[in-house]
């Protein structure tokens, strides 16, 4: 693979969800992922987490195969890997044992509360992390209950890309001449990162604590999604002056006095009702023509299936086709290192012959690892 990441070597103990993630974006920016799965195990080949992978499918449970994959890390920059707290330690892989066989090794573990803290052994998932680290409470109407965004803020922002992140930042030490290390990422720490402006917000008496009340969560009436005639909905941030100007030319408002006090939030719930009403009264395609291309801080609401389509996305490649599975393009773009064109999801298992042999075991050690049921 092309990128950035050209000549990085990381391997991968298969999991699913965020680490996944992470190992996706790595391989997306050019590093050599080796994804170790589980013997039987089941690749999906419309999966965007698992592409552009090499892969290798062992028994982690059996003395040898515990040995094969003590010996893919003494060659590799990167391990990742999203168990609970202690099961590689189990396996015979942890990150003491592989740092003492590789000690430049950068060792990223994915988890949800972290590898210490009384959760620490609790099963989670991405709901509960950003509940714990008062994400969640935010996301949602007022007098409301919170509103789930998916698994984007905790497996996804919190959780792969901040791991993706991670290790890049301990690469780059360990060419720099440090050691190899250790990284607890863990999805609660992470979600709690990503509400930094809104913290500061707070601090600064400008949040309120409670969902559905503050400027960017949906209770302005310049900040928010609108339904129109059409069932179809659109989304306004208005915030600047100049911007909420332009708004309330497009909606027939500039005229209007309830209008001018912008940012009285006593009135924000009244404003709502009207700028409502009007966008309501037309079709989405009516206010695309009006207010796409402007100032006005303004886009459609568009479903999966609309989004590749729209002239933007279809401008910029923002999505592609990965052997006939549309699915988002790797991002960032880099203007020095451009990066090749994500694979489609090997085949569990696939390229165990190459990698082994590029470890040093020859031909009959190889059939007898498989024989044995060790690899498959």
């Amino acid at each position: 693979m092309a990128g950035p990441l050209a000549g990085i070597r990381i391997i991968e103990l298969a999991g699913i969800g965020p680490a996944p993630f992470c190992g996706m974006m790595l391989a997306d920016h050019g590093a050599e992922v080796i994804r170790v799965e589980r013997i039987g195990g089941r690749i999906q080949a419309t999966d965007p987490l698992l592409r552009s992978r090499r892969s290798i499918a062992v028994d982690m449970k059996s003395p040898e195969g515990v040995a094969l994959i003590r010996d893919l890390a003494k060659d590799a920059d990167g391990l990742i890997e999203g168990f609970r707290p202690g099961v590689t330690e189990r396996l015979g892989l942890g990150p003491d044992i592989l740092l003492g066989d590789n000690p430049k090794l950068v060792y990223g573990r994915m988890t949800g509360w972290g590898q210490t803290g009384p959760y620490a052994q609790a099963a989670g998932h991405d709901i509960n992390y950003i509940a714990l680290s008062g994400a969640l409470h935010g996301i949602g109407r007022k007098g409301e209950k919170p509103v789930p965004p998916v698994n984007y803020l905790g497996d996804f922002g919190g959780g792969g890309m901040m791991l993706a992140f991670g290790m890049v930042s301990a690469l780059l030490a360990v060419k720099n001449g440090a050691d190899g290390q250790v990284i607890d990422c863990a999805m609660t720490d992470g979600s709690a990162l990503l509400t930094a402006m809104t913290w500061g917000f707070r601090a600064a008496g400008m949040w309120k604590d409670e969902a559905g009340t503050n400027l960017l969560d949906g209770a302005a009436h310049f900040y928010d999604s609108y339904e129109c005639a059409d069932g179809r909905f659109i989304a306004i941030g208005s915030i600047e002056p100049q911007f909420y100007a332009q708004l309330r030319e497009a909606l027939g408002l500039t005229d209007d006095p309830d209008f001018d006090a912008q940012m009285d939030a006593g009135r924000w719930p009244a404003l709502k009702e009207k700028v409502a009403s009007i966008i309501a009264s037309k079709p989405r395609d009516h206010w695309c023509e009006k207010m796409g291309h402007t100032d006005i801080c303004f886009a459609p609401v568009l479903s999966m299936a609309e989004a590749p389509e729209h002239p933007h996305n279809a401008a910029r490649g923002t999505f592609i086709e990965v052997a006939g599975t549309t699915q988002p393009a790797p991002a960032p773009r880099y203007g020095g290192t451009p990066t090749d064109a994500p694979t489609p999801p090997p085949q569990a298992g696939r390229h165990s012959d190459d990698l082994l042999g590029r470890c040093g075991y020859d031909e009959e050690k190889i059939a007898d690892l498989r024989k044995a049921g060790v690899i498959a």
